[in-house]
């Protein structure tokens, strides 16, 4: 007879999940020069974008961070806390884009008199 728990390989399929979408965005670098070469639409746009990004991955690394591991998973909390330190991580380089991109824009784009 055997037993299977899909409440307890549920939290282990969500952390498995998010290691494997997490390695997909490894390895993205961004150049802050390309953003001088943009049109004010265009900066908007990335900046729009960045913002999405900063949520989503907000909204991911919370879920992490409350995901309730079981004690009978060797590990699991050290991945857990990996996946979540990754997140952390990946909002750092996104508000440091968000940053370039506002820095390129205050002094590229005029001002709305509206």
């Amino acid at each position: 007879m055997t037993l299977t728990s899909t409440t307890a390989s549920r939290p282990v399929l969500i952390v498995a999940l998010l290691l494997v979408a997490g390695c997909s965005s490894i390895g993205k670098t961004v150049d802050p020069a390309k953003y001088e070469s943009m049109s004010c639409t265009e900066l908007n746009s990335a900046l729009g974008s960045i913002a999405r990004d900063i949520s989503q991955t907000a909204i991911t690394r919370g879920k992490v961070a409350n995901t309730s591991v079981p004690n009978w998973l060797l590990g699991g909390s050290r991945v857990k806390t990996a996946v979540a330190n990754r997140e952390t991580a990946r909002i750092d380089k996104l508000k440091r884009q968000q940053d370039a991109i506002v820095s390129v824009r205050a002094r590229k784009c005029a001002k709305s008199t509206d």
